[in-house]
């Protein structure tokens, strides 16, 4: 065997262990723990996390915990309506669509598939779902920032393809009191819970 040949299979071998050995190394690279948590986009909703009580119209419309999970990724909220009802929503920023997503589930059978994004100073999220007679159901929520901590949120549904709406829930959230301070649950929190 020449010397040349023998100098090109150890390269060879060489080349293929590196490729190997890299290969392996990245298989037990650990992802970062909190993937979304610098990323701008998945922090467009926090104003929404934190433990709530729900008027509609002046009245108690219900309670909602709205919470941070998975990795930071996901706002996970549960409602439990005054008359019983309860639901839950799972809140992400898809990055592969550009846009936020709802998926909403209730104890009534109730399923929403919404998309949006933050615009105009308030999330704003639409989706479509079958209605009566072969026609479908458009529905718009927004959710607004507003002083002092609150946010409300307006849930609006069209049957006609958007051409009039009709509001199925005008909520206004409250912070609750925290048992230790008496306060209510602040912005603080929420950027503890982020940070």
């Amino acid at each position: 065997m020449s010397y040349l040949l023998l100098k090109k299979i150890c390269l060879a071998l060489l080349a293929a262990l590196c490729f190997v050995a890299g290969v392996f190394a990245q298989s037990n690279t650990k992802p970062p723990a909190k993937p979304c948590a610098a990323r701008p986009e998945y922090r467009q909703f926090d104003f929404w996390i934190g433990e709530w009580d729900v008027q509609a119209g002046g009245q108690q419309a219900g309670a909602s915990s709205v919470q941070l999970i998975l990795g930071d990724c996901v706002i996970f909220e549960n409602w439990t309506g005054a008359r019983g009802m309860t639901g839950k929503s799972f809140n992400i920023y898809n990055a592969a669509k550009g846009k936020w997503q709802q998926t909403w589930v209730d104890s009534t059978g109730n399923v929403l598939e919404l998309y949006g994004e933050f615009k105009d100073g308030a999330m704003r999220l639409v989706g479509e779902k079958p209605g009566p007679n072969g026609g479908k159901i458009i529905n718009k929520l927004s959710f607004f920032p507003l002083e002092g901590g609150r946010v409300r949120q307006l849930w609006e549904s069209s049957q006609d393809d958007g051409k009039t709406w009709s509001t199925a829930f005008d909520g206004l959230y409250i912070r609750k009191k925290t048992a230790s301070s008496g306060s209510t649950d602040t912005e603080g929190e929420v950027k503890a819970a982020n940070g």
